[in-house]
């Protein structure tokens, strides 16, 4: 992203290291984890809230059901999430992605919580940290690394809430840079080794995060690594907001990301043809963690574990893949099998100066 150093040398070394060496795992879906814990109401407020308020502030959260506020666990039941990290670790992930898709003022306004941006980025990166590094430390062979995730917000930059009105924004390019700058800050503060912007639908939101990490890394004078995930949203294989795989990619490869790649919206056999555009043309490493199918008429993934890795497994042989996982829909099981059909196959070999320059 820029001639910056690394805050974490260290860490950098040994994560282009791993990469050198073998295509790397991602986890898998946590929404997927947490629903099969069935809390109610009460067991996402926890003790903080219980009252209809925020305990420690004095903020105000009553007027709203927090059920489904996935990412408040962070701060309400924190074994539960350190579970699911554990549970992803143990599987083989590489890579632990924060629990803090949502953590932003503006999908957190939803639920009159968005004083706890900050601290919900802090305490998520902490919480994937502590696990990767015991992790880590049992297997000091594999070092385990924290991804802070940037997710894309409930709003869109580039189209209108409102048919009746095209012109119209819910959101300017400036609130969204501030709530990513917001949300970084408490991720690298946290211990996020690489900050992720996640399941971009909308190319213009994630230009404003790539535009807030680029200047939240000069005022603190060092920088982390970058990875860019889209997701192409139907059969169409464009994203949200109109773009094909090609376009997304020189739309941000501005960034040098250590990473770019396509998750979520549909299954592995879907995404292959972009993910192939990407491999095609990337100066970067190719990253990937597909649904484990689309969703059935009930909403949930059907697709096995032995399947999902079966049709990556014809992704890595084809020499597509740097980093490899799963998103909605997948579970420990699916990375364990993901991480299994991986071994032995050689990563993505990334194009030489040379070639990257003629791109």
């Amino acid at each position: 992203m820029s001639t910056l150093p690394w805050l974490h040398p260290d860490r950098v070394a040994l994560l282009e290291q791993a990469l050198r060496q073998r295509i790397l795992i991602l986890d898998g879906g946590m929404g997927t984890m947490l629903q099969a814990h069935g809390l109610d109401e009460s067991g996402f407020r926890g003790e903080r809230f219980e009252h209809g308020h925020d305990g420690h502030t004095h903020e105000h959260a009553g007027a709203c059901d927090l059920k489904g506020n996935n990412d408040l666990l962070t701060l309400t039941r924190p074994e539960i999430i350190r579970g699911v990290h554990d549970a992803y670790l143990e599987a083989g992930a590489d890579l632990i992605e924060t629990n803090t898709f949502n953590s932003t003022r503006i999908s957190q306004a939803d639920y009159k919580l968005q004083h706890l941006a900050h601290e919900l980025n802090l305490e998520g990166a902490k919480l994937a940290r502590a696990a990767c590094d015991a992790m880590t430390a049992k297997t000091p062979e594999q070092p385990r690394f924290v991804i802070g995730v940037l997710g894309p917000t409930s709003r869109t930059a580039s189209l209108s809430p409102d048919v009746n009105d095209p012109g119209f924004r819910n959101v300017t390019f400036e609130e969204l840079a501030a709530n990513y700058t917001e949300a970084a800050s408490g991720l690298i503060d946290g211990g996020a080794d690489v900050i992720m912007v996640e399941t971009i639908f909308d190319t213009l939101n994630a230009k404003a995060a790539l535009f807030a990490l680029s200047e939240l890394f000069h005022q603190r004078g060092a920088q982390v690594p970058v990875m860019i995930s889209g997701t192409i949203t139907d059969r169409s294989g464009r994203t949200l907001s109109g773009q094909t795989a090609e376009a997304f990619y020189y739309s941000v490869r501005h960034a040098r990301p250590l990473s770019v790649g396509f998750n979520c919206a549909l299954g592995a056999e879907d995404l292959r043809p972009h993910v192939q555009t990407l491999a095609n043309l990337a100066e970067s490493c190719v990253s990937t963690h597909p649904n484990a199918g689309l969703p059935n008429a009930f909403g949930e993934y059907d697709e096995t574990p032995e399947h999902m890795a079966g049709v990556i497994a014809g992704f890595a042989r084809d020499g597509l893949l740097n980093l490899v996982g799963g998103c909605c829909g997948t579970t420990p099981a699916h990375i364990k099998a993901i991480a299994e059909a991986m071994r032995g196959i050689a990563p993505r070999a990334l194009p030489s100066a040379d070639q990257a320059e003629a791109a």
